[in-house]
């Protein structure tokens, strides 16, 4: 599949500038990276998730579970991401952190810890 160099410029960019929070105060959890992948690169470049996981070589129910948000991105899957959509490795665990922090805080204080 080809994919013009200026949709993929503009669908980076628009990631890119997504609002900080503090994710803490957050009633619903901040953005799965696998949302990210989904909603930001896969629809708007037409990419299925099939012909993403054979570009970077893995199973293609890697990548499913990822969109459907029943996988945490792994550091691999970020790299491997990150050179095919010219991001950077962070950029995709960035939202995997957020996401495992707001996790982690809730189920804290639902067990009354800290």
């Amino acid at each position: 599949m080809v994919i013009k160099l200026s949709e993929l410029e503009k669908t980076i960019k628009k990631a890119e500038v997504l609002p900080s929070v503090d994710i803490f105060e957050l009633e619903a959890p901040p953005i799965h990276p696998g949302e990210i992948l989904r909603e930001d690169f896969l629809k708007p470049l037409n990419l299925t998730s099939q012909e993403l996981a054979k570009e970077l070589g893995i199973p293609v129910e890697t990548i499913d579970e990822l969109i459907k948000e029943k996988r945490p991105m792994s550091p691999e899957i970020a790299i491997k991401l990150s050179r095919r959509f010219g991001t950077s490795p962070q950029f995709w665990m960035g939202f995997q952190v957020d996401y495992d922090l707001w996790k982690a805080a809730k189920e804290m204080k639902i067990a009354n810890v800290g």
